[in-house]
């Protein structure tokens, strides 16, 4: 990968590919799985045992590695004998579920089950030999003859085994071949010689069994693979102005008639209402933004642990940046170059130009002017402003928290506030203005 980061942990949709493999796991119902690792394991470790991990995970070390049967009877200790082994790869990440449901339900207990595809182009995988239906070998590229290597259908890495066969065959693996290694794929030829049936799960949908090797298959993966994803959400009714162009690395969901716009990247947990309108170049994680909502372009919204909520029918943007914790009611008007963080906005209040509005409670109505903003910060803690209802804050005010501007109130432009005002007062707190009649300006002396 030409990286100091492993493999498995570079990332596809926003995701580590290892993280992918034991989301499907988890879907499995898996009771546990086990992480073989090696190169890097000091990178890898710590993010499969992270608090929050889908399903249990142990991790054992493969060193040296000298192969995948080596590799995996590292993890025999940890295999139950009255399980299902599934065999997966960490930088195969796209493998559906239901894929695994099937492969899992022609093992059944009793057989081995292997996940195969037809490649036009077979060159690198081992190919499946066949006498018949029945799969009698696996043969890996470098061990196979020319007749071999004309064989279309490939084993995919992926197999389902019951765990009392699984062991017996890995205790007889050799390297015996080309590459010197011990090879997962030598348990068919055992099955074979066991008179265990051994079955191919074929599908042809090749997304969910490409691997990635280099920067340009990780690319090539991520484009394949939000694609997929344009198109389903399309197929639930969204409206995407180019599928080519939208980037989706959590979870997305629209309700009817939502359109976006091209070159938008949504994370987290996004919820969009019916009617919402997304525009270009957009950056929306972790919020809820409700029906009618339009969010104009170069919006960037991210509510990290908090959430960003924005109200019905609210305008955000272009260039408004919403940030943790911002609660944004109906009809709300956040415009071009303000900045909301920890602040709960009432239905119709408006900040259209070049402000910033941090740790406050802003009442319905207030027309927030360009250039003020909230001083919420003392240098050791935040405290937090109250704007009630239908204020009027003049352009380039620093209301200095804790302060509370009473309803109705409007405060002149330029005033720094450091003291609570009264309802419908008119507050004032700037320089008296001085001018000087004919004064003239200071003349640069001429050079010598």
């Amino acid at each position: 990968m030409k990286s100091r980061v492993p493999k498995v942990v570079q990332r596809l949709a926003g995701v580590p590919l290892v993280q992918h493999v034991l989301n499907t796991a988890a879907q499995l119902q898996a009771r546990s799985a086990v992480v073989i690792t090696g190169h890097g394991a000091d990178q890898v470790e710590p993010l499969l045992l992270a608090p929050g991990q889908v399903l249990a995970v142990q991790c054992v070390r493969q060193e040296p590695q000298l192969g995948t049967g080596h590799a995996v009877q590292q993890a025999v200790p940890a295999l139950a004998d009255d399980g299902i082994v599934v065999i997966l790869s960490g930088d195969v990440p796209l493998t559906q579920a239901d894929t695994l449901q099937a492969l899992i339900a022609q093992c059944g207990g009793t057989q081995l089950a292997l996940l195969t595809i037809d490649f036009a182009d077979p060159t690198g995988y081992g190919r499946i030999v066949r006498q018949g239906d029945a799969v009698q070998a696996i043969v890996e590229q470098k061990d196979a003859s020319d007749a071999q290597r004309q064989i279309k259908e490939v084993y995919s890495g992926i197999m389902a085994v019951p765990v009392r066969l699984l062991k017996t065959w890995l205790a007889r693996l050799d390297n015996q071949n080309a590459q010197g290694e011990y090879y997962l794929t030598d348990v068919v030829k055992f099955a074979v010689a066991d008179g265990v049936p051994v079955v191919a799960h074929k599908i042809t949908d090749a997304l969910q069994v490409a691997g990635i090797n280099s920067p340009v298959q990780l690319a090539e993966l991520e484009r394949a693979h939000q694609l997929r994803q344009a198109h389903r959400l399309m197929e639930q009714g969204v409206r995407l102005k180019d599928p080519a162009r939208f980037d989706l690395r959590g979870q997305l969901v629209c309700a009817q008639d939502v359109e976006i716009d091209v070159n938008c990247v949504f994370e987290g947990q996004v919820s969009l209402g019916e009617g919402v309108q997304i525009g270009a170049n957009c950056v929306i994680a972790n919020c809820t933004i409700a029906a009618g909502a339009v969010i104009h372009p170069f919006t960037h919204i991210d509510g990290e642990k908090l959430g960003v909520t924005v109200g019905e029918g609210a305008l955000i943007g272009p260039f408004a940046r919403l940030r943790p914790g911002a609660q944004l009611g109906a009809e709300v008007h956040i415009g071009n170059f303000v900045e909301v963080k920890n602040a709960t906005m009432a239905q119709g209040a408006k900040a259209n130009h070049l402000a910033y509005l941090g740790d406050a409670t802003v009442g319905e109505r207030v027309n927030y002017g360009a250039g003020s903003i909230t001083a919420n910060y003392d240098g050791a803690n935040k405290h937090r402003t109250v704007i009630e209802a239908d204020v009027h804050i003049g352009s380039n005010c620093v209301l200095v928290a804790p302060v509370t501007i009473g309803a109705g109130g409007t405060v002149g432009g330029g005033s720094t506030i450091t003291k609570s005002t009264q309802p419908g007062a008119l507050s004032v707190a700037r320089g008296k203005q001085v001018s000087i009649a004919n004064w003239a300006r200071p003349q640069k002396k001429p050079k010598a």
